[in-house]
């Protein structure tokens, strides 16, 4: 009788301690799949960038959800829709529209802690109103090295494969300009050059306007570009020296920010920098003197490197949502006209 009694008890013993072993086992599952979660990153955010105007353009460009995916930047989201004011992460402001007040900035709609962006690619020489802007704007997008969010007109990077032929040469020196104002230190350079060194000259200035398609080809057939910028001034340095002569395969004569500055962008040897010679007649001879040897050495980064042309917006845009998590917040530029010219 009594084995008959504890029977039941001793199973029911023997239950209970399964139940807290599998109760046991269950919590540090538990424990472990909570552990996981809390080690493993959250999901980042969808980062939206608001472009108030879209720069030179009365209807802005197609705007898909993959946009910034093309140019190798991931949750990030380009928007046109100013009713997302509100919501938007950031909002960037192309100064030209801002000067021409083509656009307005909606001071009294402005969310509070909301980031703006000042957006120019122009020259301190070509900038007008940065004085009614101080205390508005916290990043700036520019060419600048020390913008909040630096954008070059183009890059070197490394070659995939091997580097194309130079184009074959039949002409000494060329330019291609449409703006040519005699006060500018590029057209006073050109006139001092002109006696000594054979210039084609084309774009609106000469009435020999070259087509898109048309550029490149045309400037290839020449030995020397004359890559000179509109105006001096720190780390300007346009399409002039990274599209039409680098891009083209042929050798750009450089005028605009010191040599230093060429050289933080491109090998030493990839330019001829004006201020080297004392005078415009001893660069001409400097050029019309160089043998094929001595001009092919100029290209010998074609081996190893290749030109990117940074020169639509939307991958510009798109630069911000990769600085947005390494950006100050807080900054105001009080004074943007004084940084900007400095």
């Amino acid at each position: 009788m009594p084995n008959a009694v504890l029977g039941p008890a001793r199973s029911f013993r023997v239950l209970g301690a399964l139940a807290g072993a599998a109760l046991l086992v269950a919590l540090g599952l538990l424990w472990l799949l909570g552990s996981a979660l809390r080690g493993a990153p959250a999901p980042q955010p969808t980062i939206t960038i608001l472009v108030w105007h879209w720069p030179f353009a009365t209807q802005p460009p197609e705007l898909s959800s993959d946009t910034c995916a093309r140019y190798g930047v991931v949750r990030c989201r380009l928007t046109t829709d100013r009713s997302l004011l509100a919501s938007a992460d950031a909002v960037v402001f192309h100064h030209r529209e801002l000067q021409s007040r083509r656009a307005r900035l909606p001071l009294a709609q402005r969310p509070r802690g909301q980031p703006w962006v000042w957006a120019s690619m122009e020259s301190p020489s070509h900038t007008r109103g940065l004085g009614r802007l101080r205390g508005i704007f916290n990043w700036v997008l520019s060419y600048r090295r020390d913008s909040d969010i630096f954008v070059p007109y183009g890059c070197l990077e490394p070659r995939e494969g091997t580097a194309p032929p130079l184009p074959a040469k039949s002409g000494v020196a060329v330019w291609v300009v449409s703006n040519f104002q005699r006060r500018q230190r590029r057209a006073q350079l050109y006139q001092q050059l002109a006696p000594h060194l054979p210039v084609d000259v084309f774009g609106r200035a000469s009435r020999q306007p070259l087509c898109a398609d048309c550029l490149l080809p045309t400037v290839a057939q020449y030995l020397f570009y004359l890559s000179f910028e509109n105006s001096q001034h720190r780390d300007y340095i346009t399409e002039k020296f990274w599209q039409n002569a680098l891009a083209a395969g042929t050798l750009p004569v450089v005028l605009g920010p010191p040599r230093a500055t060429y050289e933080a962008f491109a090998p030493p040897d990839a330019f001829v920098h004006v201020d080297d010679f004392g005078s415009a007649r001893e660069l001409a001879a400097f050029l019309t003197s160089m043998n094929e040897s001595h001009y092919r050495r100029y290209f010998a980064w074609r081996e190893r490197l290749q030109v990117r042309l940074i020169g639509d917006w939307r991958e510009r845009f798109c630069a911000i949502c990769t600085r947005y998590p390494h950006l100050p917040r807080g900054q105001v530029y009080q004074d943007l006209e004084g940084w900007f010219q400095a």
